[in-house]
């Protein structure tokens, strides 16, 4: 986004990209199946995805033909935003451009998908990625002292105090590994 919009619609995206995922965390994760069975105390899919997602679509819809051809040069074959395209009769390049940023956006997305999956399944080999049952039923927000994104009296509850849960190791990581060490020869 940086040097491709105007200042006006730097503050629009702005706005949006802080308010949108504010609302779809309080509001949508709550009224939502699907987010209520994700585990996302965080609401890392909000603050990241949703976000990135609408500040990559709206440097497509505001990017300046101008800042553009600043940043890039006029020799790069790339659209204009597309309130510019409209503007300028130049719907086509401002398409061409809002394809560009959909594209961008649907690659982040897989790659995202590939490498998380791929760490959490290395993480998981070392140490268990979910509580146990029996401490999910007393609540994750009781084994951890707090409750994330305590707003409008929602984190208000009576003391309860913290489990202490002992990490597990998987088996295979219990047993001792050495590794040889080549001698370094001393120097006075």
């Amino acid at each position: 986004m940086k040097g491709l919009v105007d200042p006006w619609a730097a503050v629009i995206m702005g706005a949006m990209s802080g308010s949108i995922p504010w609302y779809t965390m309080m509001v949508l994760h709550r009224r939502s199946a699907f987010f209520q069975s994700v585990d996302d105390t965080l609401g890392v899919f909000h603050t990241h995805a949703v976000a990135g997602f609408l500040g990559g679509v709206l440097s497509g819809l505001f990017a300046k033909p101008k800042l553009l051809e600043m940043m890039y040069g006029t020799d790069m074959d790339f659209g204009t935003g597309l309130l510019y395209g409209f503007i300028e009769g130049k719907m086509g390049r401002g398409f061409k451009q809002m394809g560009f940023q959909i594209i961008g956006a649907a690659f982040i997305t897989v790659w995202n998908v590939i490498v998380t999956s791929l760490i959490c399944i290395l993480i998981g080999r070392i140490v268990d990625l979910r509580m146990n049952e029996e401490d999910l039923e007393i609540g994750d927000d009781a084994a951890h002292g707090e409750e994330a994104y305590a707003l409008w009296g929602d984190g208000e509850r009576t003391r309860i105090p913290r489990l202490h849960i002992n990490p597990s190791l998987p088996s295979f990581c219990r047993r001792r590994l050495t590794i040889p060490m080549a001698k370094q020869e001393m120097r006075p």
